[in-house]
């Protein structure tokens, strides 16, 4: 609960999308430090992230490098006709 004694709001895709962008400005990022660096990023902004997975993370960037929304600057994405 926030101070006003109310729930944090969950994130959605959207707002996770964001924090993704938001994190993958950092050069120095790796893709261990990823997920945690997007939840940390997540509670700077109010969101709640205790059920926010590291799984849904990376499906949010998947499906975003894969429709050309952002680019894979992580490099583990592979090209579906590999």
């Amino acid at each position: 609960m926030n101070k006003k004694g109310r729930k944090l709001p969950y994130p959605r895709n959207r707002d996770i999308l964001e924090a993704i962008i938001e994190v993958l400005y950092n050069p120095l990022i790796t893709p261990d430090a990823f997920p945690l660096e997007v939840k940390e990023k997540l509670k700077s902004k109010g969101f709640f992230t205790g059920l926010v997975t590291t799984k849904r993370i990376w499906q949010v960037y998947e499906k975003n490098v894969r429709q050309r929304t952002i680019p894979d600057v992580l490099g583990v994405v592979k090209e579906e006709n590999e």
